[in-house]
């Protein structure tokens, strides 16, 4: 899918439709207190300990992408539910 850098859409915190640019959002890493919350979780037998929470085929064919908006008028940044794609790229 080709996305443009920048689009006109409306701005949340400017309450009227402003330019927009887009960026990617990166993956953060895992906190070790939500590693050790898991493994408690897993320890007292609560849910199926991951046998059956996984697809039946493997990995899913597509990954959700999420998009940053950052308004160029207030440069505050905003988030929409992401969206499923194989192959993204930005177009100028």
């Amino acid at each position: 899918m080709k996305m443009p850098k920048n689009i006109k859409t409306y701005c949340p915190f400017c309450k009227k439709h402003t330019e927009i640019s887009l960026e990617r959002v990166k993956k953060g890493k895992a906190s070790s207190l939500t590693m050790i919350a898991r493994q408690k979780k897993r320890q007292t037998g609560i849910g199926n300990a991951g046998k059956f929470s996984k697809v039946p085929g493997g990995d899913k064919p597509t990954k959700k992408i999420a998009l940053k908006y950052r308004c160029t008028e207030c440069k505050k940044a905003h988030q929409r539910k992401g969206f499923r794609a194989k192959k993204f790229e930005f177009v100028e």
